[in-house]
């Protein structure tokens, strides 16, 4: 480059305007009686124990604005994020493909799910509405403080909370599946038994903090995505946010001006934890009260957190643009004799006039059917699914920053893949993003088995996992500044 080509470029870099950022939240908590659904049998919540929020940050660099919302749900129907960003476009301007909408997973929320989770339409119901509406709530009141921003980027490494919970087990010791099959590794063995050989996979140890403050003072947000699910341990029947409303509470308690007007904002996000939990199976771990782990949990990685932002290097300018588009994959194929069990199992499972009905299943049953009959529910609503299943892929860039997106629980061995190709060394990935489309394995843990490779659920054909990361590479390359099929920026 000339010298005077390279002053004309840094003038026209220093003309560009400054980012932009606000941040803001709205309550999703349902009613009392919504059904709560991280497990086999929803039962009907009795008590709040804290409320359920969509956390949201929009950015605006000037051309493009992009609005990242994290829900404290289990997960949300495709056609929930639909509705909810054409709320969002109608109200705000901001194209549907420049919002990422993701559920954290807490499995103490109630249901957006709807009743058929292998379709990829669905009439939404009264609370899935509910969601959507709020989801467009928190975007207007963020754009409502928008405000001159700085950014910043880091991490920070929290292993000793992550543990890949699926185990090479001595051979013999796994019992056979409810489909009379013998895995050769289990999801969440007992802790310290003498036949754990080895983990079957990987974890992330990684945070990933995307941070906003104002120019040289209080922060605005921050977004963080991290690969552990789901704590849990609550109350009966309570409803909470579990470890990842916590950690954002925890963070804003470190702030000296959290409450200041207008609050600060810290958000979770699920990175990819498919496979991981917070349990190491090798020793023994005392017993505790409700709440008490993932309230150890939140705090701990909020206090690292904390300890890296003193650490980030900010500026005043980032380039955003976003990728969108809907992957057509096979749905997981049911063979006959699968359906032949599932009617099997319906036909000997008894019915009991009352109780909490298992997922997918038609009525309530005794104890040692709960997990067949879900299953057998499960398999036969799957083997209904037409067509193909479409997912929802996303690649936000912001500045130096690449956030791909998976529609899944993903596996951590995914995640670290795509931060491994993706083309920009500042790369993490948001699971659980524009649907719930049950477990995403790789390839090779469909020849391990295991809980989260069994047909109802695992939703999608075994080589999913290697076609979304081929097709968000694809899409991060086309973010990459300069590229030849960079299309004009999205409007405002």
């Amino acid at each position: 480059m000339s010298s005077l080509a390279l002053v004309f470029s840094l003038l026209l870099a220093s003309a560009a305007p400054p980012l932009q950022a606000g941040a803001a939240t709205s309550n999703i908590t349902p009613e009392l009686g919504t059904l709560v659904v991280g497990g086999f049998a929803p039962y009907p919540a009795k008590h709040v124990h804290d409320e359920l929020h969509a956390r949201c940050l929009v950015l605006d660099d000037g051309q493009t604005r992009l609005a990242l919302v994290a829900c404290d749900l289990l997960g949300l129907h495709r056609s929930v994020s639909i509705e909810a960003r054409r709320l969002i476009q109608e109200a705000t301007g901001i194209p549907p493909q420049n919002v990422l909408i993701s559920a954290t997973h807490t499995h103490s929320a109630g249901t957006a799910l709807g009743k058929n989770r292998y379709v990829n339409e669905q009439t939404l119901d009264e609370y899935q509405r509910f969601v959507a509406r709020r989801i467009a709530d928190a975007v207007q009141c963020a754009l409502q403080v928008l405000r001159p921003a700085e950014i910043a980027f880091g991490t920070v490494d929290v292993p000793e909370q992550v543990h890949n919970r699926r185990w090479r087990m001595r051979e013999g010791s796994v019992k056979a599946n409810h489909f009379g099959k013998i895995d050769q590794v289990r999801t969440n063995p007992p802790v310290a038994s003498p036949d754990l050989i080895e983990p079957a996979g990987p974890t992330d140890p990684t945070v990933s903090i995307l941070a906003l403050r104002e120019p040289g003072g209080r922060l605005i947000g921050v977004y963080s995505a991290y690969s552990l699910h789901y704590v849990g341990g609550t109350g009966p029947a309570h409803i909470s946010a579990d470890y990842y409303g916590m950690f954002c509470e925890a963070l804003k308690r470190l702030q000296p001006d959290g409450n200041a007007d207008p609050p600060f904002v810290a958000m979770l996000v699920n990175g990819t934890s498919g496979d991981i939990n917070n349990i190491d199976r090798r020793q023994p771990r005392p017993g505790r009260q409700p709440y008490q782990q993932m309230r150890a949990v939140a705090e701990d990685v909020a206090s690292k957190v904390n300890a890296a932002l003193a650490k980030l290097s900010w500026q005043d300018r980032a380039p955003l643009s976003a990728r969108f588009r809907e992957l057509p994959v096979a749905w997981r194929t049911v063979e006959p004799e699968l359906l032949a069990w599932a009617q099997d199992i319906e036909a000997r499972a008894p019915r009991l006039p009352e109780g909490n009905v298992p997922v997918g299943a038609k009525w309530a049953t005794t104890a040692e059917f709960v997990g067949p009959l879900s299953y057998a529910g499960r398999v036969q609503l799957l083997a209904q699914s037409k067509d193909l299943a479409l997912l929802p892929l996303q690649v936000l860039r912001i500045g130096d920053v690449v956030i791909g997106t998976s529609p899944c629980e993903t596996f951590a061995e995914i995640g670290l893949e795509f931060k491994r190709r993706s083309p920009s060394p500042h790369s993490f990935m948001v699971s659980l993003a524009h649907g719930y489309i049950g477990y995403l394995p790789t390839p090779r843990h469909f020849e391990l088995g295991g809980y989260e490779t069994w047909p109802g659920t695992n939703y999608l054909e075994p080589q999913a996992s290697a076609k979304l990361l081929d097709a968000l590479i694809e899409m991060a390359a086309e973010t990459a500044p300069g590229a030849a099929s960079r299309p004009p920026a999205p409007g405002r």
